[in-house]
């Protein structure tokens, strides 16, 4: 039923025209909706509901609130602070707005201008106690401990039965060294609410880090009998069993946390370190390279290089900890082991300069423990553990795990573009028709109805018909070719089938047979440029529906070739440089060389082109999408997620997706 009612709204948005010639729509309808999507945790159809009522009434501020909630809940956090920015504009006197801006720019580590939202929200609501516990929640987080207790005491004036807040209190008195007060407040938190599993796990936390591991395995316990799918306290319980000699349950605590979380680098980490205790070599490797994967960090590497060697691969441990030091170059434990390797495969030379240099990194970090302005780099010391387990708060020899899995190499990232725009035959759905922000222009209008083919769209999409219709009518269209030899369209359709079923030689002949009949035109082009790209993409194995670009020292090898040989696009480029200049107002054109010059390594480039085609097309969704991610290799990861969250208010859902992965969260 519900999706029935969505699907009536977007085919609402296929009709704007028509609904703007009439002012009579239901602001509270759409509103009413937009809540309801987001009470079922269906947060991108609450967009797409929302954006239709924005598109009639620019100054509804209570929807742009509620988009910002949905995209906040999207990891869409820019967009989210966009979206209350201007709903406080439009009213200033919208206490809400004010909080959930500040809890975003609190999340984005933005806290001074968090801390001046949440100042709003309390000086225009004095008497509502929810900023209160924000703030304190902020201040926590900005370890001002003090402060946050003053708040969070405000909130409990009102508030006495919400289990959190004492937690949260509890966490600030840890912070100022006051455990005995920490364990009051988890106490009290328990008391409050004995269904909580938080409060039963921060104390257990509490106790494991003064050694009594039998309480703590007691409230983990408990938090996880109130909660079989809190996942703190599996992690948490494994540590425990770790400490206390109990490796097999450890093991089967850490598989329930990644059952639960598949991309925990920290449970994989921990996992693999436990593996390789028992002697499981090769789970504990698959391991440290799923933490590769998610966190590549100087612990990993160096962990890794220790479990390659102890398996007898020594090029590939000689690799790991030459990655660790290329991240810390004080690491003189991984100078140390290399120096050994090197020396076992016979690089004498190598060897003595490794541990030459480790002697120098130890005896500079001797020095420095008697400088107290000094702040020594702790992989110097050759007496630290690198190989005990981490906890999510622990200090992994002074930094935090996550704070060490920011150092990871950017080198290997590989994104994905949204491919190139071409004329296809397809089925098109409504789904198809509300993703692709439909794109009108008449001259591409004109040209459709001259081919007179109702399947004939322009797409980025891959065929929905089935491959044996498409031969079917690549065979139909032979015949008629034989009786028609210089018909332009049939060689034009004749042309997209055969790119359709990979036949990218013969559809690129055909494609340049049509052009000699008809050389102004610059759909002809475009499609031609397509189908060679496409033609390269097939060769050099790049097998999906996207086009890969990636971080890389050289731009020239964006396109991430397993084999030696390299591609060029300069033809398919060529041609779409002629269709830009048969049609210089074409939005799709500039798209499509924006993406053949990305995946070249021509990423400023690449961006003109892209905001050339938003110009001629501000809805252009997959235009922002690529943007975004080209900015993002270009280093300017802010106007990147900008731009991913412009794309994913416009219907694309990818956005969401890779916007997990550059949001910062603190």
């Amino acid at each position: 039923m519900r999706r029935g009612i969505i699907k009536t709204i977007l085919t609402v948005v296929l009709l704007l025209s028509a609904w703007c010639a009439s002012t009579q729509y239901n602001k509270d309808y759409f509103i009413y909706m937009g809540r309801q999507l987001m009470m079922e945790d269906n947060y991108r159809d609450a967009i797409r509901t929302l954006n239709v009522l924005l598109r009639f009434d620019k100054d509804a501020y209570d929807a742009y609130f509620l988009r910002g909630i949905a995209k906040y809940n999207l990891d869409d956090l820019l967009g989210a602070d966009a979206d209350f920015s201007v709903a406080i504009s439009k009213n200033p006197v919208f206490t809400n707005a004010y909080t959930y801006r500040a809890i975003t720019r609190s999340r984005l580590g933005n806290y001074d201008d968090a801390l001046n939202d949440f100042h709003e929200a309390i000086n225009l609501r004095p008497d509502l106690p929810s900023p209160y516990f924000s703030r304190g929640v902020t201040r926590l987080l900005n370890k001002q401990y003090k402060e946050a207790i003053e708040d969070f005491n405000m909130f409990v004036r009102h508030e006495k039965k919400v289990a959190e807040v004492y937690i949260n209190r509890g966490v600030c008195y840890l912070g100022l060294k006051d455990t005995l007060r920490a364990y009051e407040e988890f106490e009290t938190a328990i008391r409050t609410n004995r269904e909580d599993p938080n409060g039963y796990n921060r104390r257990g936390v509490l106790f494991m880090q003064q050694n009594r591991f039998d309480d703590a395995e007691k409230d983990f316990n408990t938090a996880i009998k109130n909660d079989s799918n809190y996942l703190l306290s599996y992690f948490n319980r494994a540590l425990v069993y770790s400490n206390t000699n109990r490796p097999m349950q450890a093991l089967s605590d850490f598989d329930k946390v990644v059952k639960l979380d598949s991309t925990s680098s920290l449970a994989y980490f921990n996992r693999a370190i436990v593996r390789t205790q028992i002697g499981d070599y090769n789970k504990a490797l698959e391991d440290y390279n799923r933490v590769a994967i998610y966190s590549p960090n100087v612990l990993l590497y160096y962990n890794r290089a220790s479990l390659y060697a102890r398996i007898g691969d020594l090029d590939k441990a000689i690799d790991d900890y030459t990655k660790a030091i290329g991240l810390y170059p004080d690491f003189a434990n991984a100078y140390l082991n290399r120096s050994r390797l090197r020396m076992m495969i016979g690089d004498m030379k190598g060897a003595q300069k490794d541990h030459q240099t480790a002697n120098e990194k130890i005896a500079e970090y001797k020095s420095r423990l008697n400088d107290s302005t000094a702040t020594p780099s702790i992989y110097a010391d050759t007496t630290h553990k690198f190989d005990k387990l981490l906890s999510f708060d622990a200090n992994a020899s002074g930094s935090k795990f996550e704070q060490i899995a920011d150092n990871a190499t950017a080198t290997d990232v590989g994104m994905k573009l949204i491919p190139l725009f071409k004329f296809t035959l397809t089925q098109r759905d409504s789904a198809t028709m509300a993703r692709s922000n439909i794109y009108h222009v008449q001259r591409m209008e004109d040209f459709r109805q001259k081919v007179g083919n109702e399947q004939m769209f322009i797409s980025c999409y891959p065929s929905s018909i089935a491959a044996d219709s498409l031969v079917a009518i690549d065979r139909n269209l032979a015949q008629r070719m034989l009786r028609e030899e210089n018909n332009w369209v049939l060689l034009f359709e004749r042309g997209v089938t055969q790119s359709l079923i990979k036949q990218y030689t013969n559809a690129v002949n055909t494609l340049s047979s049509a052009i000699m009949v008809n050389p102004t035109n610059p759909f002809l082009y475009l499609n031609r440029s397509t189908t060679r790209a496409d033609m390269i993409d097939f060769i050099s194995s790049i097998d999906n529906t996207y086009q890969r670009i990636s971080i890389d020292s050289d731009p020239a090898n964006r396109l991430r070739n397993s084999g030696v040989r390299q591609y060029s696009y300069d033809e398919a480029i060529a041609d779409i440089d002629m269709a830009i200049k048969l049609f210089p107002d074409f939005a799709y054109s500039y798209y499509n060389r924006a993406n053949l010059l990305a995946i070249s390594g021509q990423l400023p480039d690449a961006y003109d082109d892209y905001t050339r085609a938003i110009e001629l097309n501000p809805n252009f969704g997959e235009a922002y999408y690529n943007r975004g991610l080209v900015q993002i290799f270009m280093r300017d990861t802010h106007k990147g997620c900008l731009d991913l969250s412009k794309a994913g208010e416009l219907g694309i859902e990818e956005a969401y997706e890779t916007l997990k992965h550059y949001t910062i969260d603190k």
